[in-house]
């Protein structure tokens, strides 16, 4: 395949994914932490301010927020939850959206514009470096992978970090490996910069720095280079993204933040165990002029390491944590990504395991060491698998497939590597058609699954859980239902002539704003209710989910409900029943 088809078919695969994710994204309503980063990057750009949403770095929110400076929005400067409340996130967000004369429909619709592009960048650069590390074949292959993925479409179009973390981390390993390769001036200073932003697109981000530790020994042990070199170049790396990126942008962003405010902020924020000492230095440094830039960085980060340490309350196949369970991600990843890829997936292993079991057989250790060193870019992909995945299994921080989608990039070019180069092997010409057939089936299958969701992505599921209508029963919240569909609500009981409807939403829109005086509040914890009602998945499942021991909050209030079937659904993730005498 010449170089010019490559490019054509690539441009192709990328403008179906831009038309998916774009026109996807203009029936979904606001969800849940949409309602806390549109309106914190609009108050970063427009106010210099970054008192709202400090567990987060600032620079996806920053993207999302830029149009809006253009929209000549009401800023709510006298509201509470700016004044007076520390890090009121949702409330804020409320009221800039919803309580200040603004359109929200207009700032949803440009701020999620740039999160579609990301999307795109992320797609095309993988395609480039892939093409370039392992030939045209294997880059489409992969990026046919990439532009179908339902939960890349999904979280693509949404203004939150994920997939900016994962463009982030793509470009840093990229650069870094640049930089082992020939360590120039200017390679250094390049992966000092991507290092910076990296860092400045999700605090999750800094999982790159243990990974760069291993793979820059082992590329000094491998090709016989200077370590120490390599040690002090790299430290080098870090302060150039530190000092020249990371700082600047920080500084610019608590510009006009009162320094008494962000002390008083920090302290708040920051209280009792773990990381007491660290958590003391930031305190400290909070006043400092000279210092305070940094310490806003470490609340981010320590705020960060917190919520992860501690996790959420989450619903998981019928049981309700805030623990988590270490298996929570492993089988969230093979419910949410289509089923043809899982056997594409396990194919690809076995094939490759099978061509290769004679190479390992004898000298092990030093046909190792070759292997390593002829593909080391393939090497350091699957290292940080390694390290992405222990440390996502390990915490309790059990909220959705999206916080393991720096996976997702990596995965799909390994497997499309091994594939091609297990079909290449494949000396008999009918195994070989055989394989290719086999290949080209999966991904019509592939395809098939991700494109008959449309355009409920964020609520897709695979054939083991029973298809899209039935994955809220394994799992919800930003898996399934993330308040989505509440303007698909509106639309249901306009349609329906509804008057008045008992609604338990979970999400970011605002239910006076689009359902008026028809509604009313849904006591989740009261009686069994009469009439119509309208509860969320992710608030349904909650409240049907038994208790795991030590579990001491409210729990089986919903459980009422398993008695009756829904009328139907607003979307995929609103329920909807109507209760009679």
């Amino acid at each position: 395949m010449t170089q010019k088809t490559t490019n054509v078919v690539a441009f192709l695969l990328l403008s179906i994914m831009f038309i998916s994710a774009f026109s996807s994204y203009l029936g979904d309503s606001l969800t849940m932490d949409e309602l806390s980063h549109i309106p914190a990057g609009y108050s970063y750009l427009s106010q210099k301010d970054f008192r709202i949403n400090p567990e987060h770095p600032p620079l996806i929110k920053d993207l999302a927020a830029f149009p809006l400076l253009f929209l000549n929005l009401n800023f709510p400067s006298d509201s509470d939850a700016w004044n007076k409340d520390v890090n009121s996130q949702w409330r804020y967000g409320w009221e800039l959206l919803y309580n200040s004369g603004n359109n929200p429909e207009q700032m949803i619709f440009w701020a999620r514009l740039p999160m579609v592009f990301v999307l795109i960048l992320l797609g095309w650069f993988m395609f480039y470096w892939t093409k370039k590390e392992f030939g045209n074949k294997v880059a489409l292959l992969a990026l046919t992978l990439f532009t179908f993925s339902p939960t890349l479409l999904a979280h693509g179009r949404l203004v939150t970090t994920d997939v900016g973390a994962t463009f982030g981390i793509l470009l840093a390993i990229y650069f870094w490996l640049e930089f082992l390769k020939r360590p120039s001036k200017k390679n250094v200073i390049l992966a000092g910069i991507v290092f910076g932003i990296a860092m400045l697109l999700k605090f999750s981000v800094v999982l790159i720095i243990p990974l760069f530790i291993i793979i820059t020994f082992i590329y000094s042990l491998l090709k016989r280079e200077n370590i120490f070199k390599y040690l002090i170049l790299s430290a080098l790396i870090g302060v150039i993204g530190t000092i020249f990126v990371i700082l600047p942008v920080y500084q610019f962003h608590i510009l006009n933040y009162p320094v008494q405010r962000q002390l008083s902020d920090t302290i708040a924020l920051l209280g009792g165990p773990p990381m007491e000492s660290l958590k003391t230095l930031c305190i400290w440094m909070a006043d400092k002029p000279i210092l305070r830039t940094l310490s806003h960085y470490l609340l981010g980060l320590l705020m960060a390491t917190q919520r992860t340490a501690f996790g959420n309350t989450v619903y998981f196949m019928d049981m309700i944590s805030s623990s988590g369970w270490w298996y929570y991600f492993p089988v969230v990843y093979i419910l949410k990504l289509p089923l043809a890829f899982h056997i594409l997936t396990i194919i690809t292993l076995l094939l490759g395991t099978y061509f290769t079991k004679d190479y390992f057989w004898k000298n092990t250790f030093k046909r190792l060491k070759n292997c390593i060193e002829k593909n080391f870019t393939a090497f350091t992909m699957t290292a940080f698998l390694m390290i992405y995945w222990i440390t996502s299994i390990t915490g309790n921080l059990n909220i959705g497939v999206r916080h393991v989608l720096p996976v997702f990039p990596f995965t799909f070019i390994l497997v499309s590597w091994i594939l091609v180069s297990v079909l290449k092997k494949i000396e008999k010409p009918a195994f070989k058609k055989a394989g290719v057939l086999l290949t080209g089936a999966l991904l019509c299958w592939y395809i098939f699954s991700s494109l008959s969701s449309y355009p409920y992505y964020l609520s897709y599921f695979n054939e083991l859980a029973g298809g899209t209508d039935n994955g809220y029963k394994y799992v919800v919240d930003s898996n399934y239902d993330w308040g989505q569909d509440l303007k698909r609500l509106k639309k249901w009981v306009d349609e329906k002539g509804i008057e008045k409807i008992k609604v338990d939403y979970f999400g970011g829109g605002d239910l006076n704003y689009y359902l008026g005086n028809k509604w009313e509040r849904l006591d989740s914890q009261g009686p069994p209710q009469e009439g119509w009602l309208a509860i969320s998945a992710t608030l349904l499942q909650g409240g049907r989910g038994y208790p795991v021991p030590g579990f001491n909050q409210s729990a089986l209030y919903y459980k009422w409900l398993d008695d009756y079937i829904p009328v139907d659904r607003a979307g995929k993730s609103i329920f909807i029943y109507y209760i009679e005498d």
